[in-house]
């Protein structure tokens, strides 16, 4: 039995270090079973490649991959995943703010028989402002998407073999990687835990990439964004209707001295309004068809060190 630990680096190069000793510590000493430790570096400007490096020339179960730039965490994920060769694979974040003890437990899930183990958040130590984001996102998920999503959300899981062959089939582009898991339907357990705050370094979780992370897992998994343009252009269509009646009932009646031309005017700005918000939904589907269609890879690899794999091919 071999157990892979996949760990995506974006400018960690502070955490790399204690990370390691955490996991040599808490996992690596504890076990009986093969393991192998796979970096992804996603395009880090900092020294972070260079700290991988120095790990895996220590360890030859450290198999280190760099990226040719950043091409995003999910990405990254999906090269570690299709360069891992466990019989399954837990994916870690490399900031330090999830108990590394989990992967023992969800291991023995996983022995147990389940392909799918999600490490949930029960609680958080950090900002208000980043745990009111992280719950409204994962309450639009459940309503409007994936309604297996858990409440508490999660970024730590660990796949079967099985598993990690169907999110390598699946192929897609601009979609969120923990929506394809929930969506493939394999039997799924969940262990808990309290997410620390960071303690080394700081994130690079922008608005921006919140905002993307919102609007792949909404594209990708969910008819919300068509069923937002069909609602509003109903009720304009509706509203117009009985504005017109009603215009030349009150006209007939003598009630309209004056031309309306200031309600005439905002009403044409929300007319406006309406075909812009959905010519850009529309814009968004159409161009998600179009990158899908130039079958881009999801990442490139500019350097990979494969110290196990160097010495079997000797």
């Amino acid at each position: 039995m071999k157990v892979s630990i996949v760990i995506p680096v974006y400018y960690n190069e502070e955490n790399l270090r204690p990370l390691y000793e955490d996991i040599k510590r808490k996992v690596i000493d504890k076990v009986d079973y093969d393991y192998e430790i796979v970096m992804v570096n996603d395009g880090s400007k900092d020294n972070s490649y260079g700290v991988m490096q120095e790990l895996a020339k220590g360890d030859k179960n450290i198999k280190i991959i760099s990226l040719a730039r950043n091409f995003g965490s999910h990405a990254a994920i999906l090269c570690g995943l299709a360069k891992c060769t466990g019989d399954c694979a837990v994916v870690k974040a490399a900031d330090l703010q999830e108990p590394t003890e989990l992967v023992l437990e969800m291991v023995e899930r996983w022995k147990a028989g389940y392909n799918v183990v999600l490490a949930v958040r029960e609680g958080r130590e950090e900002s208000r402002e980043q745990t009111m984001f992280a719950n409204l996102y994962y309450d639009i998920t459940r309503k409007a998407a994936l309604p297996n999503m858990p409440k508490g959300g999660f970024d730590v899981y660990l796949l079967d073999r099985k598993v990690i062959q169907v999110l390598m089939a699946l192929d897609e582009r601009n979609s969120a990687l923990t929506g394809q898991i929930l969506w493939s339907g394999f039997k799924t357990d969940k262990v808990y835990y309290t997410r620390l705050a960071r303690e080394i370094g700081k994130s690079r979780w922008t608005l921006r990439k919140k905002v993307r992370l919102v609007a792949d897992t909404l594209f990708s998994f969910s008819t919300l964004p068509i069923t937002v343009v069909t609602i509003v252009g109903t009720v304009s269509f509706i509203g117009s209707l009985l504005w017109a009646v009603l215009e030349v009932v009150f006209k007939l009646m003598g009630m309209i001295s004056v031309n309306g031309f200031t309600m005439l005017f905002i009403f044409n700005l929300f007319s406006f309004g309406v075909i812009m918000l959905t010519l850009g939904i529309l814009g968004e589907y159409l161009w998600r068809t179009f990158d899908a269609s130039r079958n881009r890879p999801p990442y490139i690899i500019e350097e990979e060190n494969d110290v196990e794999g160097a010495e079997e091919r000797k």
